[in-house]
């Protein structure tokens, strides 16, 4: 019989520019490093309240031109950038429940996108929902802290999706439900 090729991985460094660089006299150990970028964080999380609060304004004039003209999808778009913006930057923030219903409200943008009618109650929800989340009193809990709202908003993007018309944009919008996780509750251990 032939000799059977080795199918271990072998892990390697790569001896790289940026760890040259990082190896050479007078740099700062990655402890150092990560400190100052915590503390770099932390100084930029005033200024995040302040632009939360702008963001969620154009998020609520966004989503009241949406109610105008639903079939806008520009609008749609827009709205769905805020959100989009909103999930990425609150976990970083230590707002990880903006993050969640910034993802859950996106799901429902995405609905739309995908035929759904237009629900006032859903995104009105949603957007109390951000509203509320980026209080102080708020703004250190996790969606597993607030299980009965994290489970109701969850069910709400159920219920976008079994709206969706299409069947392919259904299976699609419901991927994004997957994403939307409730410790403890539906959607699994998150």
């Amino acid at each position: 019989m032939a000799d059977q090729p080795n199918r271990e991985a072998r892990i390697f460094d790569a001896d790289t520019r940026f760890v040259r660089m990082a190896r050479r006299a007078g740099g700062v150990t990655r402890e150092q490093a990560l400190a100052k970028a915590d503390a770099h964080i932390e100084e930029l999380k005033t200024e995040f309240v302040d632009w939360l609060d702008r963001e969620l304004e154009q998020l609520r004039t966004a989503v009241a031109r949406i109610e105008a003209d639903p079939s806008d999808m520009e609008v749609v778009n827009h709205a769905n950038s805020n959100c989009l913006q909103l999930r990425d930057l609150g976990s970083t923030m230590g707002f990880e429940l903006v993050s969640f219903v910034a993802e859950s409200l996106c799901a429902i943008l995405e609905t739309i996108k995908a035929g759904a009618a237009y629900d006032k109650d859903m995104i009105d929800c949603h957007i109390d929902a951000l509203f509320l989340v980026k209080t102080d009193r708020y703004r250190a809990l996790t969606p597993g802290h607030v299980p009965e709202m994290s489970a109701g908003l969850r069910r709400i993007v159920e219920l976008a999706i079994e709206t969706t018309p299409d069947s392919s944009a259904r299976e699609s919008t419901r991927l994004l439900l997957e994403k939307i996780r409730v410790p403890g509750g539906n959607g699994g251990a998150g």
